[in-house]
């Protein structure tokens, strides 16, 4: 029987999101087995852990041995400082300078890649005699931010000599880790880096998660993002190992109509769908404003009592319909929409022409969650 745990938000509505924290424990454990002794792991929970829910996903990493959290603002660290999670954390993004005193006094690390940044530090040390905590970012080629790798050294030299912060760590990001030939330039760009400071007592770390899987790099710990939640990221070809993952998100709803429809007549708006015989319909209260696509419209399929049904018309804001076909059904019943078996968000992904990651995120809106072992 499963322990359940439902979150603190409004959840007068018989649809939701199921967040499995076995399954992630698990992806957790198998994706330590390939991770070298002693490299330590950075677990991803940007985007409230990619919709799944930060405050609570980061408990079961912690227990599971996750070292340390990547967020992508102050707020977000904020957010698991809130429930007492004392874990380090980093902002991997860019923070407004405005904003170091706040991380600085709440424990939260942050990039940084210019001059405006080292003045933000001294005059929060200055006026608190709190030494923010620092990461340097290198852009080896994402060409988003951080310091020019041939610029790296001369940078991290003068953050080394700035007795008013704490120089943690120096990262970088693969833009394209499936791509080997684009990779290699990357890495040969760290290289020239790395090769050059003292690391001594410094995180370094540039491997995202297709990286952890594919790459041997210099560095002493990783950046583990979408596998974490049961996904996998594009990957090269040739990789070192490949977990075996669960999908840590299922979505569910409750029937609130059954009706039938008569041959010839259309089911939702523009009657995308027309019933060529009598039809049985059950309607569910999941649409796209929350987070489900309008785009999915009669491409997809959910799960009754084991058995596999159709989705059918186009989804609405806050509905979608089925074909019953000849399943004994009762309003009240549950229709799986996402699973780890059956139902992924991958096959969502591969008809949206778009990426796993991107659909768990907007399935965070409306939507209450429920935890379940």
């Amino acid at each position: 029987m499963k322990n359940v745990r439902q979150s603190n938000v409004n959840t007068h509505k018989d649809a939701w999101v199921e967040i499995n924290l076995e399954s992630l424990a698990q992806n957790i454990i198998e994706i330590k087995k390939g991770i070298p002794s002693g490299k330590k792991m950075l677990g991803i929970v940007k985007a409230d852990a990619y919709g799944h829910g930060s405050q609570m996903i980061a408990q079961t990493m912690l227990a599971s041995g996750v070292d340390m959290f990547g967020v992508s603002s102050v707020d977000e660290g904020l957010d698991l400082r809130s429930v007492k999670i004392k874990a380090p954390i980093l902002v991997v993004g860019a923070i407004p300078v405005w904003a170091v005193e706040t991380a600085a006094k709440n424990d939260i690390a942050f990039s940084i890649f210019n001059d405006d940044h080292l003045d933000a530090c001294k005059e929060v040390y200055e006026r608190t005699g709190i030494k923010p905590k620092v990461h340097v970012k290198l852009d080896t080629g994402m060409n988003r931010i951080g310091v020019r790798s041939e610029d790296g050294v001369k940078y991290i030299e003068k953050v080394r000599k700035a007795k008013y912060l704490s120089f943690e760590g120096v990262f970088t990001h693969l833009a394209a880790a499936e791509e080997v030939e684009e990779t290699k330039k990357q890495i040969d760009r760290w290289n020239s880096v790395i090769e050059n400071i003292d690391t001594t007592g410094l995180l370094v770390h540039i491997q995202n998660t297709a990286a952890t899987f594919a790459y041997d790099i210099k560095s002493n710990m990783v950046r583990v993002g979408i596998s974490l939640y049961g996904l996998y990221p594009d990957l090269p070809d040739k990789i070192n190992y490949k977990p075996k993952l669960r999908q840590v998100m299922g979505l569910k709803g409750r029937i609130t109509n059954i009706h039938e429809v008569k041959s010839g007549e259309g089911v939702s708006y523009a009657h995308t769908f027309k019933a060529y015989e009598p039809t049985r319909v059950a309607t569910i209260p999941i649409g796209y404003a929350d987070g489900v696509s309008r785009g999915l419209s009669n491409k997809i399929f959910g799960i009754i009592n084991g058995q596999k049904i159709r989705q059918i018309g186009n989804i609405t804001m806050d509905q979608m319909m089925f074909d019953l076909g000849d399943i004994d059904a009762q309003i009240g019943d549950v229709i799986t929409l996402l699973d780890d078996e059956n139902l992924t968000l991958d096959s969502w992904a591969e008809i949206l022409h778009t990426i796993n990651y991107e659909l768990t995120c907007r399935l965070k809106v409306r939507l209450p969650r429920v935890y379940v072992r």
